[in-house]
């Protein structure tokens, strides 16, 4: 498709026109209209108004699929499509053994090269709705190691999966449960007790399930 400039000179030498009356026409001198033809300068929305006017056309004939850019004008870039791998179901409840899956899900492009081998998990459950909501997608982060107080997807025995807040004593581990639901409590592990906890990563970001858009 022809460009902008191509557009003005054709309309222009159509209309039987110079430069310099076409320019006379606009306001403008004859060296604007040259440079408006030769594509050094792309003319502002009120020009081409003004040449869609007067040559009786619609502005698309000017602009025709060409995107106007203006000098010194700064556009948003768009930003790679992004995805992390949904390795299963986190239970945020009773512990139970993770349902395993294989779907990739999109979210945004900083967010992964941030966090570039950190994985998505779907919460079933309750115990930490006032967070993270049923059927919503927790991106775990294994490279980030939880701190006192961070969400974290921690395995229990080998097998058991839950999502809790995590506190930290001086002997012994708490899960706290964050949630609507009274009935749940925290679990406590202390270094007595013969059970393995194996943190796997910390909570860094959620996005909503599609159904819950």
């Amino acid at each position: 498709m022809a460009s902008i400039s191509n557009n003005i000179k054709r309309l222009r030498e159509k209309a039987d026109m110079s430069q310099e009356e076409l320019g006379a026409k606009l306001g403008k001198t004859r060296s604007a209209i040259s440079q408006y033809e030769s594509g050094k300068i792309i003319p502002r929305m009120g020009v081409i108004e003004d040449l869609a006017t007067l040559f009786r056309v619609q502005k698309s004939e000017i602009i025709g699929d060409e995107p106007l850019v203006m000098p010194g004008a700064i556009y948003p870039s768009r930003s790679p499509r992004a995805t992390a791998p949904l390795l299963g179901r986190i239970h945020a409840g009773t512990a139970l053994e993770p349902d395993i899956l294989e779907e990739d899900i999109d979210l945004p492009y900083n967010v992964r090269q941030k966090h570039p081998n950190a994985y998505f998990l779907e919460v079933e459950g309750d115990c930490m709705n006032k967070v993270y909501p049923e059927g919503c997608y927790i991106l775990v982060d294994p490279d980030v190691e939880p701190r006192d107080g961070s969400i974290a997807a921690v395995a229990i025995d080998g097998a058991d999966y839950v999502m809790r807040r995590l506190r930290r004593g001086a002997n012994s581990l708490m899960l706290s449960p964050e949630s609507t639901n009274a009935s749940h409590s925290d679990i406590v592990i202390t270094e007595s007790d013969d059970r393995t906890v194996e943190l796997a990563g910390t909570v860094v970001w959620y996005q909503a399930a599609k159904e819950m858009e």
